[in-house]
């Protein structure tokens, strides 16, 4: 099983398509965010579907009053995204506006060490507005695997957790599954890597002990 999903944050087009297609072994998904998004245009979602034949998440966090986030994401599910990930801070009819579009990722707690001052704090709150919505998964740190362990620990059965933050930022994977996680997100450690084909291949590797 593939539980691997790329966080490909580089700006240029020929070179994401590059990655995307010699990583697509390995990978359960393929994430773009802004970065991606800008430099290449939102034509890149349906060029990585076609080159990798894998779902894309496109990680726009939104976060807006419930009819802004409803244009965005019709445009970019019509781009061909599977899933969007979105903030919950903005209340449950602004998640609602994406996910009566299509597959949605809430963001319950992110990953960088900035998210101790205000998302923490009220995370339990982004889990009630998950076990109440049913989305289709959340996103929980695999820098802070406890954080991940206590996330699963509350919300509902079949609601995934992706975890973003293994490598670079210092995740680890064994520790993220171990604590309750389905999917990890590696970006850096991959397309930054001298070849990202073989890095891609050592995390599938570690992935699958655990799975």
């Amino acid at each position: 099983m593939k539980r691997l999903v790329l966080a490909l944050d580089v700006y240029e087009r020929e070179r994401a398509l590059e990655i995307a297609e010699c990583t697509s072994d390995y990978l359960w998904a393929v994430k773009v965010n802004w970065p991606l998004i800008i430099g290449s245009g939102l034509k890149i979602i349906a060029e990585l579907k076609q080159v990798t034949g894998l779902p894309i998440i496109a990680d726009l966090k939104l976060a807006d009053i419930p009819n802004t986030n409803r244009l965005i994401a019709e445009k970019v599910f019509e781009a061909g995204a599977d899933y969007i990930i979105i903030h919950g801070f903005t209340g449950r009819e602004s998640v609602k506006a994406v996910m009566e579009l299509g597959k949605t990722i809430i963001i319950v707690e992110m990953s960088h060490p900035g998210a101790r001052e205000f998302i923490q704090p009220v995370t339990d709150g982004f889990i009630e507005l998950a076990n109440e919505l049913r989305p289709f998964g959340v996103i929980a740190p695999a820098t802070r695997p406890e954080r991940v362990a206590y996330i699963r620990s509350r919300l509902r059965p079949g609601i995934k957790i992706l975890s973003p933050g293994v490598g670079a930022q210092g995740g680890k994977v064994g520790e993220v599954f171990k604590a309750g996680a389905d999917y990890i997100i590696v970006g850096r450690s991959i397309y930054d890597s001298e070849n990202p084909r073989e890095a891609a291949r050592r995390f599938h590797e570690e992935v699958e002990v655990w799975s």
